[in-house]
């Protein structure tokens, strides 16, 4: 089929208009994505800028650059242009392209930069390839207009010592590099052994501190607009960690006082004043140290310089995110005291870091400050702490008592275990069995005289009585040294004696439990053989010869509900029946009768099989144990016909054994008794032959938990077959077979034979 065309005509001007109309449309939509784009290059260097200043997500610099702009009535993209420098118009110029990947992997680097020399180290790693750097030298202006080398990299430290105060490049100022971030290269000096190519570029914004990155190269020349580019994005990156770094200190909310400064300067111990520094949302981040001891110089790094104004993240980096830096949230906070427990503290000294020592530190609210001590622990202080954890786990402590003086000395943990108050100090050693209750008294008297004496060490439990109820205690104490003094220590037992007692009593209800469940089972097995008692010898019934095994279970002392009938009815057939109650006990054995005897009454009364076991559901329903639930197997034989007629309800099937081949037979419908209101039952039958045998048996003969059942009869399956049970005693060789181990439940069994051909 063709498409139609149109005539050119008249008609066809609207086409093409239509089509002129399309065309320009998307031109217009090519170049807003273009704009986009841009745009979108211009927001993600800025966002990448925000994120290396402040060491925060790409979210979080996001929503910070909304928040300018709002702040500052101004469009996102010109907030974004404003904190990549002013007039910085690389990202929209075609002619000299950024370098967008060198950012991207520089930003990163810079955020866990955590000094000025460790940023200087990462600029020159990433500049060096690009632009040929040599060397990278950060500088900042101080009170006074003098400079400071804050970080240097490229240059060993001896010329960097030499240049501390400004380079030497033929007089040019640092601070004479233009302002928004344009760099410029001063006159060409001659340092020791080289000609160096400069480019200087100060921090963006002109609130911030006044600083200065050098870059250093070996070769002559200018930088091209390219590089100038790439420097001034590498200065943008790392301008908020600089700012952190070397920013001057806050003004304090008030001028600290001469004295505080000269109380500091005199204290003996590592001490120091910290202020907080708060960030836009009111949040402590930081502590600025205004005042320090010269003790506590040491903690904070041992260089030499003062460290008052600087931060505590710059001096010691390594306590953020440490209980101790929680420790002092929290009292600054809540006003509460804080006081850590022993940790170690690697020791900065000239930047070097030495072996460990273990402090302390305790931190107390000073208005909107905090002062912060630090405790250090001598190899005796860890003695004597874990001394003192030693009496507190071991729920003990020492005392001595000075025979000559007549004084005595206590350990606290003597004092907590007797609850006396410190402030009245310990009791003499003749004192202490008045502390005793009125049982125990003479025992520890008698003691402590032989101890006195004769010098016969005391080892005498005793009891006293406090608010915490009687407390069961021992005292252990000898004679030691000239002049004479009793050492001895004091445990509290209680929980020890009570642990003892529960036991006693816990042995002593198991045992009479014990007495009360073999009680049970003499008085449950009795009724069990005196309600199914087990035939001497094999019976004849209707024709058939049938032999019968009953054994009790081995695990525990309870007695099993397991059952079998085997009766000749009034007309000559036989009925067989094996069954299985839940549950052990007297309840089990009560049941086991009430459904024993009911199922024969009803069968000998003319009850189908079927309608038994119904009838039987329905009784076990209405009993005493509601829950109650049992399996059960009914077979009639007509010996004229050799023809065995069976139901079951729940039960495992009847095995059938003819010509030595093993077959269980099919089961028909049938639901275990007591599971519901209307079961539904169902008959089934087999002719029996001259020769054959049929095995009735509970589930104890077969189950081995955890296998699956299945596996038991397999293996009854198997055994039967490998005991054809010729001759008499044929269940014998069969039970040791299956049950070759412990018995964890009952066993019945029916074995039935039909007598051969004569």
């Amino acid at each position: 089929m063709r498409e139609p065309v149109a005539p050119v005509g008249s008609g066809a001007a609207p086409d093409l208009v239509e089509l002129a109309g399309i065309v320009a449309r998307q031109r217009a939509e090519l170049d807003r994505l273009r704009e986009q784009a841009a745009t979108a290059a211009v927001v993600e260097r800025a966002k990448g800028v925000v994120m290396a200043r402040t060491g925060g997500s790409a979210d979080t610099a996001g929503e910070e650059l909304l928040r300018r702009a709002e702040a500052g009535r101004r469009t996102l993209l010109e907030e974004c242009r404003i904190t990549l420098g002013e007039g910085d118009t690389t990202a929209d110029s075609p002619a000299e392209p950024t370098l967008p990947d060198a950012p991207r992997r520089l930003a990163p680097a810079l955020a866990h930069g955590r000094s000025p020399r460790e940023l200087a180290r990462c600029l020159l790693a990433h500049l060096g390839p690009e632009l040929a750097a040599d060397a990278v030298m950060i500088y900042a202006r101080r009170d006074g207009g003098t400079l400071e080398l804050l970080g240097h990299a490229g240059i060993d430290d001896r010329l960097a010592a030499q240049w501390r105060h400004g380079p030497p490049f033929g007089g040019a100022e640092v601070s004479d590099a233009p302002a928004a971030g344009e760099p410029r290269r001063p006159p060409i000096g001659d340092p020791p052994g080289r000609r160096w190519s400069h480019a200087w570029l100060p921090l963006p914004g002109g609130d911030g501190p006044d600083i200065r990155v050098g870059v250093l190269r070996g070769r002559p020349g200018p930088f091209t607009p390219r590089e100038r580019d790439r420097l001034r994005e590498a200065v943008l990156l790392c301008a908020g960690r600089l700012c952190g770094f070397t920013a001057p200190p806050e003004p304090a909310a008030g001028t600290l006082p001469d004295a505080v400064r000269a109380l500091f300067a005199a204290l003996p111990v590592p001490a120091m004043l910290l202020t907080p520094v708060r960030g836009p949302a009111g949040a402590t981040e930081d502590f600025r140290v205004d005042a320090v001891t010269a003790q506590g110089a040491d903690v904070l790094g041992g260089t030499g310089d003062d460290p008052a104004g600087r931060r505590l993240r710059e001096l010691r980096p390594d306590l953020a995110d440490t209980p101790v830096w929680r420790g002092c949230l929290a009292a600054l906070a809540g006003g509460e005291p804080y006081e850590s427990e022993p940790f170690g503290l690697p020791d900065m000294v000239d930047g070097v870091t030495e072996p460990a020592t273990t402090y302390a530190v305790r931190v107390t609210r000073l208005e909107d400050s905090l002062v912060l001590i630090w405790v250090r622990h001598t190899s005796f202080d860890r003695q004597e702490q874990r001394l003192a954890d030693l009496q507190r786990l071991g729920d003990l402590g020492w005392a001595n008592w000075n025979l000559a003086g007549r004084e005595a000395s206590w350990s606290p943990q003597v004092f907590a275990i007797l609850g006396r108050d410190p402030a009245d100090g310990p009791v003499g050693l003749t004192g202490l069995p008045g502390l005793a209750v009125p049982e125990d008294r003479p025992a520890l008297s008698r003691a402590v005289e032989a101890l006195l004496d004769d010098g016969v060490p005391l080892d005498t439990p005793f009891r006293v009585r406090g608010t915490r109820g009687v407390r069961h205690l021992r005292l252990a104490a000898e004679l030691h040294g000239t002049p004479l003094e009793v050492h001895g220590f004091l445990q509290d037992l209680t929980a020890r004696r009570r642990a003892e007692l529960a036991l006693v009593e816990s042995e002593r209800a198991i045992l009479t439990q014990h007495d009360v469940l073999q009680a049970e089972r003499t008085l449950v097995a009795r009724l069990q053989n005196a309600l199914l008692p087990l035939p001497q010898r094999a019976v004849e019934l209707a024709g058939l010869r049938v032999e019968v095994a009953y054994l009790p279970a081995q695990a525990g002392i309870h007695v099993g509900g397991d059952w079998f009938s085997a009766i000749e009815l009034p007309d000559g057939d036989a009925l067989f029946v094996v069954g299985d109650v839940a549950g052990h006990g007297v309840g089990a054995v009560a049941t086991m009768a009430q459904l024993r005897f009911t199922a024969k009454g009803m069968v000998i009364t003319g009850s189908s099989l079927t309608g038994a076991l119904a009838r039987l559901n329905t009784l076990l329903l209405h009993s005493r144990d509601s829950h109650g639930t049992a399996t059960m197997v009914l077979a009639r034989y007509e010996p004229e016909r050799r023809r065995l007629v069976w139901a079951q309800a729940g039960h495992l099937p009847p095995l059938l054994l003819r010509d030595g081949e093993v077959t269980y037979l099919p089961r028909p419908r049938g639901m275990l008794l007591g599971g519901a209101a209307s079961p539904h039952f169902e008959e089934a039958e087999c002719r029996l032959e001259p020769g054959d045998r049929v095995l009735l048996y509970t589930d104890g003969l077969v189950e081995r938990p955890p296998e699956n059942i299945d596996v038991g009869l397999a293996r009854l399956a198997a055994a039967v077959a490998a005991h054809p049970g010729d001759g008499n005693g044929f269940p014998g060789p069969l039970l040791e077979t299956m049950l070759d181990g412990e018995r964890r439940d009952d066993v019945c069994l029916l074995d039935i034979r039909v007598p051969g051909q004569r």
